[in-house]
């Protein structure tokens, strides 16, 4: 495994790979659902910010098994907007060892900061236990995140907000 920044040639198929994880980690909660968990404008919008660098994690044939997109600030807090393995094939440390050389990348990182849905169990799982982030907010209806609008949320929604201290 190696990871490489993302190729112009492997855009599309690297976004539908993370609309496709994003999605089975959603459906494996809530059940079967047909609209559309992450939406190609959201993951666009990380991908053409200029403060984003883009990676993706290839075997030796090239095939993508995952990726990240983090975003890089002057004061070395920076932020994971996504980190996704490609669905069937989770489970194998993929995420890990994406993560682990996305910390090699950015060793003047003083924070790591992220978001997770509230459902989506697995990922807190990974965030907290594997990667030593802590949970720092839960924001949600009756506390919402200042970042997003106040009816972002309905009843059943809501996100963790991790940070990690390097």
């Amino acid at each position: 495994m190696k990871l490489i920044e993302l190729r112009n040639e492997d855009i599309k198929t690297f976004k539908k790979l993370m609309q496709e994880a994003f999605q089975y980690g959603y459906e494996s909660t809530c059940g079967k659902d047909d609209s559309l968990v992450l939406p190609e404008e959201d993951i666009d919008n990380s991908l053409n910010n200029p403060k984003c660098k883009s990676y993706e994690m290839i075997d030796e044939k090239g095939n993508i098994l995952g990726g990240a997109v983090v975003e890089i600030n002057e004061d070395n807090i920076n932020h994971l907007d996504f980190l996704f393995v490609t669905v069937g094939i989770q489970s194998k440390g993929i995420g890990q060892a994406i993560w682990r050389e996305i910390e090699n990348l950015y060793p003047n990182t003083k924070v790591w900061e992220t978001c997770t849905p509230y459902f989506d169990k697995r990922n807190i799982h990974f965030y907290v236990n594997k990667l030593k982030f802590r949970i720092v907010a839960y924001y949600n209806k009756k506390y919402p995140d200042p970042n997003r609008p106040e009816d972002a949320y309905d009843e059943d929604d809501g996100m963790f907000e991790f940070k990690k201290e390097m």
